[in-house]
């Protein structure tokens, strides 16, 4: 059983019912590991949807949710089940931690890094970009930051793929 505290809190969050906001152990399952790579591949095309329609702030959610449901197929391959981004990172970042994963620190600080942002505005981060988008005013990706984005993107989903292809 995983051992940081934040664990722990989050295994017991998701003692709470269906609409738990943590972490719960259950079977492996495949056909749903499955199901979180279908939506991360649609969550991937949507990326360059949402850039021809105009709509290129929301290219940032999509990029950013199409890592963290492979991360989700990730921990449903080993048996869990997150409702709660936090927990999610931390499970990934305590396994990567336990050689149980071989993606890097590094690799999961692109996507997520626990250490507060600064300067935001200037983070090529992918939560960061999300948030940046999602919470201000912005409606446009300038384009050198779309080709970032998606060019990061894309090649922090092949290492996942590759990652859950081999558990």
């Amino acid at each position: 059983m995983p051992g940081s505290d934040k664990i722990k809190r989050c295994l017991k969050e998701g003692e709470h019912g269906e609409r738990h906001k943590g972490l719960r152990k259950v079977s492996s399952n495949e056909e749903k590991v499955n199901e979180h790579v279908a939506k991360a591949i649609h969550n991937l095309k949507a990326m360059a949807v949402f850039k021809e329609q105009g709509f290129s702030d929301w290219s940032a959610s999509a990029g950013f949710y199409s890592l963290y449901h492979l991360l989700l197929a990730i921990l449903s391959k080993k048996g869990y089940e997150s409702r709660n981004q936090s927990c999610t990172f931390a499970l990934i970042e305590e396994m990567i931690g336990k050689g149980e994963l071989a993606i890097t620190q590094e690799d999961l600080k692109e996507i997520f890094d626990k250490e507060v942002t600064i300067d935001i505005e200037h983070s090529s981060k992918i939560l960061d970009l999300r948030e940046k988008y999602q919470y201000s005013t912005k409606t446009r990706l300038e384009k050198e930051e779309f080709d970032d984005l998606r060019e990061k993107v894309k090649e922090l989903f092949d290492l996942l793929r590759n990652q859950l292809e081999n558990i």
